[in-house]
Order: C-alpha cells, then structure tokens, then sequence
C-alpha cells in the first residue's frame, strides 16, 4: 500500500491546460506563480486565512481557512491536480495530509528543513555543503559558551525568523544576563552564527523537473537593510569558478532532497570558500528579475515544474538590478513608469508599513 500511495504522490507527465493547481499562501509570491500559471492554461486556488489577499486578486478562487483547517485542505485536495506553496512555515501536519492524496511539490522533506534553522544547516553538512560554524542554544549556559567561543555572533530563532525578525548580532562575547535575554527574544530555542567576514552575498535561483532535470540562472549579488533583501544585480560580481562553484552547489541540494520546483539558495563568498546562509523551498525574492530579463521567469519556471512540464530556457538577455519598494515608496510610482527601460510590480496590498514588501522595480541595464 505504501508504495502505491508513493506512486500516486507524483506526476509521471505533463499536467494538461485547465489542470488545476493549489497554491497554500496569498502573498505576493502566489500571486505571481497565479499570473504564470494563468499564461499557460493552469488553474489556480489559493488556501489562505486572510480575505482579499495579493494571490486572490489574480487566482480563480480562495478558500478562506487556516493553513491546516482538516475541511479546507479536503476541498483544496479534491479541487486540485497538484498543490505547492509560497512560503516554508506551511505546518507540516497539512503538508502531509496533501501529500497522501495527491503531490505536493516542492515535497514536504524540503519544508520540513527548511523550518528550522538547526536541522537545515545539519542536513547540509550531511551532503557535504559547508554552513558557517554554529551552536545550538537551548538555555542560557548554551548562548556564554558560544559567545564566548564565537568572539559574538548571530543569535536566530530556529523557527518562523524572516526578514531580519527573530535575529540578534552580538559584536562581542558580552551578554549583561543571558537568561533575560533569551526570555526576553521569544520562540526559542535558538542557533549562534559565528559572524563571517565575505566579500559579498549571492543567490543563485534554480529549478528542478519531475524527470531530474536541472536548470540555474544567472546568480544575483543581494544587498541587504536591515535584515531585508533591498537590491539584487544581475550578473552577480563573482569570478567564473564561483560562479561554476555556486551552481554546483545548489544542483547537489537539489538531488539530495529529490525536489521538484524552484529553489532559492543564498551563499556568503567567505575567504576560505562559499558557504550556504540559508535556502527557500520556493520561488525566491532574488529572483523576481527574471521575469523582465530572462526567457522564462522563475514563476513559469516553477509551474512547469511542479505541472511535469519540461523546463524553460533560463537564458538571460539583460542585464538588470530588481529593487525592492517597500512602505511608502510604492505610493508614487510615476518616475519609474516615465523609464522605459523600468518594470514596476505591485502586489495589490492596501497597507503600506514601515518595511513591508509593496512591489518591485526591474531596471534594464543597456549595452
């Protein structure tokens, strides 16, 4: 029964057009994988709690409920053909009810990694990816003796940390009381990061099919404020053998967890060699440019992916940055639109706050 139930989780062809896919998140994310499954004849329902969400503007319904409301996820699964996700804290009793009925890609494996710190950076030193040096903090013992071994560090909560939230950078082995301060950060336990010194962070945005196939795109150089993705340029600033370095690296992840779907793989050019910041089950942030520079975005990259599909030419015929607008900087978009070689994405949110994803701007750099 096991073996048969593990034939029915996967897609052995190509999904046909009016095929329908689930999507489990209404952000902004969703809803460009709704756009590109659209172009090609998908179908789309997103499950997410919150009514009038980006994904639910463009997808063909939504069901409003919990990520793990047992009723809501039966509907999505006998709705759906395949179901996937746009962000990795999906909870993993409803990956596994969609998983035993029908397939989830990315699988619930790459969730279940990705969703908390420690195990990600252990499963990747298990397929020979190097991480910066870490411990685990469970108490207040735990974070002086990594301090203390570190010279500082970066303190992140294992689970639910995004976008700089869940984080703390120690400069020096002094913490005043570590038992407060750890009560004080919430959601434990926790992993220290030794700080790193590197010469830049980079993406490296790839994709694998049902049939093992693998396709990477250009690496993006990111700059970061304050914990939040604010620019990535393409091509990235990195000598070829990195370059060769930084896509091997990310095929091998994929292989080990059998994945079908876009990845996201962030890097740190350390000194001594890459290592690996972290990696996103998903379509990534980083890889929002390829949509105006590439032959096929990572969004339709995605879906064919996750519908059996070959996948597309991830050849890229510009160069081009991808700023993030965050707050109020999506309210006046006139300057952008008035520069023909500008591409402005909005994601249909009505609140603007204070470092909050609103959309994206895609510059086309001429030769």
């Amino acid at each position: 029964m096991k073996n048969q139930l593990n034939e029915l989780k996967k897609i052995s062809h190509p999904l046909p057009p009016n095929a329908v896919i689930g999507i489990i998140g209404g952000g902004q994310l969703g809803r460009m994988i709704g756009v590109a499954a659209a172009r090609l004849g998908y179908s789309t329902i997103v499950l997410e709690p919150g009514r009038d969400c980006p994904a639910s503007q463009v997808c063909n319904q939504q069901i409003v409920a919990d990520y793990d409301d047992a009723e809501a996820l039966g509907e999505l699964v006998q709705s759906c053909n395949v179901v996937t996700y746009e962000f990795e804290n999906v909870p993993m009793r409803a990956a596994s009810i969609i998983e035993s009925q029908i397939p989830l890609y990315p699988p619930s494996n790459a969730l279940s990694v990705t969703q908390d710190r420690l195990q990600e950076k252990k499963f990747l030193n298990s397929v020979g990816i190097h991480v910066a040096p870490y411990r685990s903090v469970e108490n207040a013992d735990d974070l002086t003796a990594a301090l203390d071994e570190f010279g500082g560090g970066i303190l992140k909560t294992r689970r639910f940390g995004y976008d700089g939230k869940g984080q703390h950078v120690f400069d020096t082995a002094e913490v005043p009381n570590a038992r407060e301060f750890l009560d004080n950060m919430g959601n434990g336990p926790f992993v220290l990061e030794k700080k790193i010194a590197f010469a830049s962070e980079f993406s490296v945005i790839a994709a694998r099919s049902i049939y093992g196939e693998v396709r990477a795109y250009d690496p993006s150089t990111n700059l970061h404020e304050n914990g939040i993705l604010r620019l990535s340029t393409t091509p990235a600033r990195l000598d070829a053998e990195t370059t060769s370095e930084g896509v091997e690296i990310t095929e091998t992840l994929l292989h080990a967890l059998d994945y079908v779907g876009v990845i996201g793989v962030e890097f740190f050019e350390a000194e001594d060699g890459l290592l690996v910041n972290e990696f996103a089950p998903r379509v990534h942030n980083s890889g929002h440019w390829t949509r105006e520079a590439c032959r096929t975005s990572q969004f339709e990259q995605h879906v064919r992916a996750i519908t059996g599909n070959k996948l597309g030419d991830v050849s890229r015929h510009h160069d081009c940055e991808m700023q993030n607008l965050l707050g109020s900087e999506a309210q006046d978009i006139s300057a952008y639109l008035s520069d023909p070689n500008s591409f402005v994405t909005l994601y249909g949110k009505t609140e603007a706050r204070e470092g909050r994803k609103m959309g994206h701007v895609t510059r086309l750099k001429q030769s």
